[in-house]
């Protein structure tokens, strides 16, 4: 059996997500290879979602995970919209995005009690798609690096404005090509 250490596990995602990031942001990779690497490494570790989420850590890989798979089939939805497999596949596709999307906002909700709403900005941001104008938040975790997430889940929403730690103002998102750029 091959053991890894939970601390060495955390380091080695930490240090893989990083990577991707800085090579996103260098231009190295588009928006959607970025997506394919986030998921391809998920399959590749035979990766599940902590059950428990009870760090930041875990709940940071819960994200990940969820959302990668989320924006993965999503891109896959995209693909077979308007072929001849559409009806076999696009609502089977679409529909497992959308299940990925809430299980990606649940694991938000669980990081920002840990984090006892605390530290957090959150506000709507400006975006080039019409579907996303006016619902797609950014969370902020000033104090955490690299922890910006994204939703358009409306409890959630009601959750932040209820915490108060949510700003009407529309502002440009902290990583504005990444969420501007299509795939």
């Amino acid at each position: 059996m091959n053991y890894v250490s939970k601390a060495n596990f955390f380091e080695d995602f930490f240090k893989r997500r990083s990577y991707l990031i800085e090579k996103y942001s260098k231009g190295d990779i588009t928006k959607g290879e970025f997506l394919k690497y986030n998921f391809d490494y998920f399959n590749s570790v035979n990766a599940r979602p902590f059950l428990r989420i009870d760090s930041f850590e875990k709940g940071i890989y819960n994200y990940q995970y969820f959302n990668g798979l989320a924006k993965y089939y999503k891109m896959l939805a995209k693909e077979v919209k308007n072929t001849k497999k559409r009806s076999r596949y696009y609502n089977y596709y679409l529909n497992l995005g959308n299940k990925y999307y809430q299980k990606k906002d649940e694991s938000v909700l669980t990081i920002l009690e840990l984090q006892n709403f605390t530290n957090i900005q959150s506000y709507y941001i400006k975006c080039d798609s019409n579907f996303l104008k006016n619902s797609l938040y950014e969370i902020v975790l000033i104090d955490k690096r690299e922890a910006i997430f994204h939703s358009k889940a409306d409890w959630l929403l009601n959750v932040l404005k209820e915490k108060k730690i949510f700003d009407d103002e529309i502002k440009t998102s902290l990583i504005e090509e990444y969420i501007n750029e299509k795939y």
